[in-house]
């Protein structure tokens, strides 16, 4: 893709590096330019060379990641890849866009890929591509049976929870990914999805009726929790 995110590893672990050039190659909006060995090298890069994301492990020689990044005026994007959890406060403070912790599930580094197309996550600018600037239509990433898989959002009628995944369905089929709902409504609220249970998250414009106990969608009739009832009739502009 000519318009994808130019990217740099900043990692001294070769494995670590592998696997995570591996999954920026299956994830067709990241490219990967540059693979640092140390935070010094890293400096280098991003003076001399245009980059979009880091990729960014904290336990390195010479400079440790945090300070690498303190010293960055206008940072790239920062996804922060490390073996310590203790960090993740500060690299949050830092404003970077997600925090893996090793050994990274493709999943997992999905979602945070996904969080790089987020219009606006801090004054940094985290996957989502509300109104992107190379596509009229929004889409995200999500990984279905190991495989990164594009669905566009103006196709998905709603998300359910299922017992240990959810389940996007649009009107072709249905797509299994192990996300919590609860992510994916973070994700999904700048795009008009509304949760309405525990258990769906539905596109509003896909309504077709609703009443106070259930909307329907795509001749699916689905129930409104108890918990969400005020909230959804405002939203859908009626009274409880």
């Amino acid at each position: 893709m000519n318009d994808s995110l130019r990217c740099i590893i900043v990692e001294d672990e070769p494995l670590a590096s592998e696997i995570l050039s591996e999954y920026i190659a299956q994830t067709p909006f990241l490219r990967l330019t540059h693979v640092c060995d140390d935070a010094i090298e890293a400096l280098e890069v991003v003076r001399a060379h245009p980059v979009d994301v880091v990729f960014l492990d904290i336990n390195l020689p010479k400079l440790s990641g945090l300070d690498f990044l303190k010293t960055l005026l206008h940072p790239p994007k920062v996804i922060i890849t490390s073996a310590y959890h203790e960090f993740a406060v500060q690299g949050f403070d830092l404003q970077v866009v997600d925090y893996l912790l090793k050994p990274i599930e493709f999943s997992r580094f999905t979602k945070a890929a996904n969080k790089l197309l987020l219009p606006h996550r801090a004054p940094a600018d985290v996957q989502a591509h509300s109104k992107p600037a190379h596509s009229l239509r929004p889409y995200y990433f999500f990984t279905v049976s190991k495989r990164a898989v594009k669905i566009y959002l103006d196709e998905i009628l709603f998300i359910e929870s299922l017992k240990d995944s959810v389940s996007i369905v649009t009107k072709a089929r249905a797509y299994n990914t192990h996300y919590q709902l609860g992510e994916l409504e973070d994700l999904m609220r700048p795009h008009h999805f509304l949760r309405i249970h525990r258990s769906f998250l539905v596109a509003v414009d896909k309504i077709e009726s609703f009443s106070a106990a259930e909307v329907e969608i795509a001749g699916r009739v689905l129930p409104i929790g108890r918990s969400h009832k005020e909230y959804v009739m405002g939203r859908l502009g009626r009274a409880g």
